[in-house]
Protein backbone atom coordinates (compact mmCIF):
# COMPACT_ATOMS: atom_id res chain seq x y z
CA UNK A 1 0.00 0.00 0.00
CA UNK A 2 2.73 2.47 0.96
CA UNK A 3 4.77 1.56 -2.11
CA UNK A 4 1.82 2.37 -4.37
CA UNK A 5 1.18 5.62 -2.50
CA UNK A 6 4.81 6.69 -2.98
CA UNK A 7 4.69 5.84 -6.67
CA UNK A 8 1.65 8.13 -7.01
CA UNK A 9 3.33 10.89 -4.98
CA UNK A 10 0.65 10.74 -2.30
CA UNK A 11 3.03 10.76 0.68
CA UNK A 12 4.80 13.68 2.26
CA UNK A 13 8.42 13.01 3.18
CA UNK A 14 8.76 16.14 5.30
CA UNK A 15 5.71 16.55 7.56
CA UNK A 16 4.27 13.91 9.88
CA UNK A 17 1.84 13.47 12.78
CA UNK A 18 1.88 10.97 15.64
CA UNK A 19 -0.93 9.84 17.93
CA UNK A 20 -2.04 6.90 20.02
CA UNK A 21 -4.98 5.20 21.67
CA UNK A 22 -5.79 2.55 24.25
CA UNK A 23 -6.44 -1.04 23.19
CA UNK A 24 -8.59 -2.82 25.73
CA UNK A 25 -6.95 -6.03 26.94
CA UNK A 26 -8.74 -9.36 26.99
CA UNK A 27 -8.69 -9.42 30.79
CA UNK A 28 -11.40 -8.70 33.33
CA UNK A 29 -11.08 -6.21 36.17
CA UNK A 30 -11.52 -9.05 38.64
CA UNK A 31 -8.19 -10.48 37.48
CA UNK A 32 -6.39 -7.29 38.59
CA UNK A 33 -5.18 -8.31 42.05
CA UNK A 34 -2.45 -7.42 44.46
CA UNK A 35 0.87 -8.98 43.57
CA UNK A 36 1.17 -10.36 47.11
CA UNK A 37 -2.33 -11.86 46.98
CA UNK A 38 -1.89 -15.58 47.57
CA UNK A 39 -5.62 -16.30 47.64
CA UNK A 40 -6.43 -19.69 46.16
CA UNK A 41 -9.13 -20.08 43.49
CA UNK A 42 -12.61 -21.03 44.74
CA UNK A 43 -12.98 -24.62 45.79
CA UNK A 44 -15.20 -26.96 43.79
CA UNK A 45 -18.81 -26.95 44.88
CA UNK A 46 -18.79 -23.37 46.17
CA UNK A 47 -20.74 -22.13 43.17
CA UNK A 48 -18.12 -19.45 42.42
CA UNK A 49 -16.64 -21.19 39.40
CA UNK A 50 -14.20 -19.17 37.28
CA UNK A 51 -16.01 -15.90 38.00
CA UNK A 52 -15.85 -15.47 41.78
CA UNK A 53 -17.44 -12.58 43.66
CA UNK A 54 -14.74 -10.04 44.54
CA UNK A 55 -15.20 -7.03 46.82
CA UNK A 56 -12.95 -4.15 45.71
CA UNK A 57 -14.65 -1.55 47.93
CA UNK A 58 -12.08 0.77 49.48
CA UNK A 59 -9.14 -0.90 47.73
CA UNK A 60 -6.74 1.33 45.79
CA UNK A 61 -5.56 -0.14 42.50
CA UNK A 62 -2.11 0.63 41.08
CA UNK A 63 0.16 -0.90 38.46
CA UNK A 64 2.92 -0.82 41.07
CA UNK A 65 1.02 -3.04 43.51
CA UNK A 66 -1.46 -4.94 41.30
CA UNK A 67 -1.24 -7.19 38.28
CA UNK A 68 -3.71 -9.10 36.12
CA UNK A 69 -3.57 -12.80 36.85
CA UNK A 70 -4.75 -13.67 33.34
CA UNK A 71 -2.74 -11.05 31.39
CA UNK A 72 0.32 -9.87 33.35
CA UNK A 73 1.45 -7.51 30.56
CA UNK A 74 -1.81 -5.52 30.54
CA UNK A 75 -1.75 -2.31 32.58
CA UNK A 76 -4.45 -0.21 34.20
CA UNK A 77 -4.90 3.00 32.18
CA UNK A 78 -7.51 5.59 31.30
CA UNK A 79 -8.07 7.52 28.07
CA UNK A 80 -8.52 10.87 29.79
CA UNK A 81 -9.44 12.47 33.09
CA UNK A 82 -12.93 11.66 34.19
CA UNK A 83 -13.05 8.33 32.34
CA UNK A 84 -12.89 4.91 33.90
CA UNK A 85 -9.63 2.99 33.98
CA UNK A 86 -9.32 -0.32 32.16
CA UNK A 87 -6.72 -3.00 31.57
CA UNK A 88 -5.15 -2.11 28.25
CA UNK A 89 -2.23 -1.78 25.86
CA UNK A 90 -1.40 1.24 23.74
CA UNK A 91 -1.59 1.41 19.96
CA UNK A 92 0.47 4.09 18.19
CA UNK A 93 0.50 5.37 14.64
CA UNK A 94 2.48 7.76 12.50
CA UNK A 95 0.78 9.51 9.58
CA UNK A 96 2.08 11.78 6.86
CA UNK A 97 0.40 15.15 6.48
CA UNK A 98 -0.29 15.34 2.76
CA UNK A 99 -3.15 12.85 2.69
CA UNK A 100 -3.18 11.55 6.25
CA UNK A 101 -2.00 8.06 5.30
CA UNK A 102 -0.70 5.79 8.06
CA UNK A 103 2.93 4.89 7.49
CA UNK A 104 3.99 3.28 10.76
CA UNK A 105 2.38 1.54 13.75
CA UNK A 106 3.48 0.16 17.12
CA UNK A 107 1.87 -1.68 20.00
CA UNK A 108 3.25 -1.23 23.53
CA UNK A 109 2.28 -1.67 27.15
CA UNK A 110 0.16 1.17 28.53
CA UNK A 111 2.71 2.83 30.81
CA UNK A 112 2.85 6.58 31.35
CA UNK A 113 5.33 7.69 28.69
CA UNK A 114 4.45 4.98 26.16
CA UNK A 115 3.09 7.42 23.58
CA UNK A 116 6.20 9.60 23.62
CA UNK A 117 8.57 6.62 23.61
CA UNK A 118 6.76 5.03 20.68
CA UNK A 119 6.75 8.36 18.81
CA UNK A 120 10.53 8.58 19.10
CA UNK A 121 10.96 5.03 17.83
CA UNK A 122 8.71 5.62 14.83
CA UNK A 123 10.32 9.00 14.09
CA UNK A 124 13.75 7.39 14.22
CA UNK A 125 12.69 4.96 11.48
CA UNK A 126 11.78 7.74 9.01
CA UNK A 127 13.90 7.45 5.85
CA UNK A 128 16.34 10.13 4.73
CA UNK A 129 18.57 12.57 6.56
CA UNK A 130 16.72 15.82 5.80
CA UNK A 131 14.91 17.76 8.53
CA UNK A 132 11.25 16.89 9.03
CA UNK A 133 8.43 18.10 11.29
CA UNK A 134 6.39 16.00 13.72
CA UNK A 135 2.99 17.14 14.93
CA UNK A 136 1.35 15.82 18.10
CA UNK A 137 -1.28 16.73 20.68
CA UNK A 138 -0.77 18.27 24.12
CA UNK A 139 0.00 14.90 25.68
CA UNK A 140 3.39 14.96 23.95
CA UNK A 141 4.35 18.38 25.32
CA UNK A 142 7.16 17.20 27.60
CA UNK A 143 10.62 18.74 27.81
CA UNK A 144 12.50 15.46 27.42
CA UNK A 145 10.47 14.48 24.35
CA UNK A 146 10.82 17.86 22.64
CA UNK A 147 14.56 18.03 23.37
CA UNK A 148 15.10 14.53 21.97
CA UNK A 149 13.25 15.41 18.76
CA UNK A 150 15.45 18.45 18.30
CA UNK A 151 18.52 16.31 18.94
CA UNK A 152 17.26 14.04 16.13
CA UNK A 153 16.94 17.15 13.90
CA UNK A 154 13.16 16.82 13.88
CA UNK A 155 11.17 20.02 14.38
CA UNK A 156 8.58 19.40 17.15
CA UNK A 157 5.19 20.76 16.07
CA UNK A 158 3.58 19.71 19.34
CA UNK A 159 0.44 21.43 20.61
CA UNK A 160 1.21 23.61 23.63
CA UNK A 161 0.07 22.43 27.04
CA UNK A 162 0.35 25.62 29.09
CA UNK A 163 -2.41 24.98 31.61
CA UNK A 164 -0.82 25.65 35.01
CA UNK A 165 2.58 24.81 33.53
CA UNK A 166 5.21 26.06 31.12
CA UNK A 167 5.08 24.51 27.66
CA UNK A 168 8.22 23.02 26.12
CA UNK A 169 7.18 24.66 22.82
CA UNK A 170 7.96 28.36 22.61
CA UNK A 171 7.80 31.16 20.04
CA UNK A 172 10.82 29.82 18.20
CA UNK A 173 8.43 27.19 16.88
CA UNK A 174 4.93 28.66 17.14
CA UNK A 175 5.75 31.86 15.19
CA UNK A 176 6.24 29.92 11.97
CA UNK A 177 3.39 29.34 9.53
CA UNK A 178 4.45 25.71 9.24
CA UNK A 179 3.56 25.15 12.88
CA UNK A 180 0.00 26.34 12.31
CA UNK A 181 -0.31 24.14 9.24
CA UNK A 182 0.90 21.13 11.22
CA UNK A 183 -1.71 21.80 13.89
CA UNK A 184 -4.45 21.82 11.26
CA UNK A 185 -3.11 18.60 9.75
CA UNK A 186 -2.88 17.03 13.21
CA UNK A 187 -6.58 17.58 13.84
CA UNK A 188 -7.31 15.46 10.77
CA UNK A 189 -6.14 12.48 12.77
CA UNK A 190 -8.69 13.25 15.47
CA UNK A 191 -11.49 14.07 13.05
CA UNK A 192 -10.95 10.84 11.14
CA UNK A 193 -10.61 8.94 14.43
CA UNK A 194 -7.32 7.67 13.12
CA UNK A 195 -6.26 6.61 16.60
CA UNK A 196 -8.98 3.96 16.40
CA UNK A 197 -8.09 3.13 12.82
CA UNK A 198 -5.43 0.47 12.95
CA UNK A 199 -3.79 -1.11 9.93
CA UNK A 200 -3.41 -4.90 9.87
CA UNK A 201 0.31 -4.31 10.48
CA UNK A 202 -0.41 -3.30 14.07
CA UNK A 203 -1.72 -6.80 14.67
CA UNK A 204 1.36 -8.27 13.01
CA UNK A 205 3.50 -6.27 15.42
CA UNK A 206 1.29 -7.45 18.26
CA UNK A 207 1.81 -11.07 17.22
CA UNK A 208 5.58 -10.55 17.16
CA UNK A 209 5.42 -9.27 20.75
CA UNK A 210 2.93 -11.94 21.86
CA UNK A 211 0.34 -9.23 22.44
CA UNK A 212 -2.25 -10.37 19.93
CA UNK A 213 -3.98 -12.86 22.22
CA UNK A 214 -4.06 -10.19 24.91
CA UNK A 215 -5.62 -7.37 22.92
CA UNK A 216 -9.37 -7.26 22.80
CA UNK A 217 -10.26 -8.08 19.18
CA UNK A 218 -13.61 -6.30 19.29
CA UNK A 219 -12.35 -2.90 18.19
CA UNK A 220 -15.45 -2.03 16.19
CA UNK A 221 -15.33 -0.91 12.59
CA UNK A 222 -11.74 -0.19 11.65
CA UNK A 223 -10.88 1.69 8.52
CA UNK A 224 -7.85 3.34 6.97
CA UNK A 225 -7.47 6.24 4.61
CA UNK A 226 -7.62 3.89 1.62
CA UNK A 227 -11.21 3.04 2.53
CA UNK A 228 -10.42 -0.46 3.81
CA UNK A 229 -13.00 -1.57 6.39
CA UNK A 230 -12.42 -4.36 8.87
CA UNK A 231 -14.66 -5.71 11.58
CA UNK A 232 -13.61 -8.03 14.38
CA UNK A 233 -16.14 -10.21 16.17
Amino acid sequence: MLKQARQRDLLSDEHFTVDGTLLEAWAGQKSFRRMDDNQLPPAAGTGEGSNPTVNFHGEKHSNETHCSTTDPDAMLARKSRGTGAMLAYRGHLLTENRNGLVISTLTTRAYGSAERDAALLMAESLPGTHRVTLGADKGYDAREFVDELRHMEITPHVAQNDTNRCSAIDERTTRHTGYQLSQKARKRVEEDQACRVLLPEIYERAIENDYFSKIMPRLGNLWVSSGLSLEFD
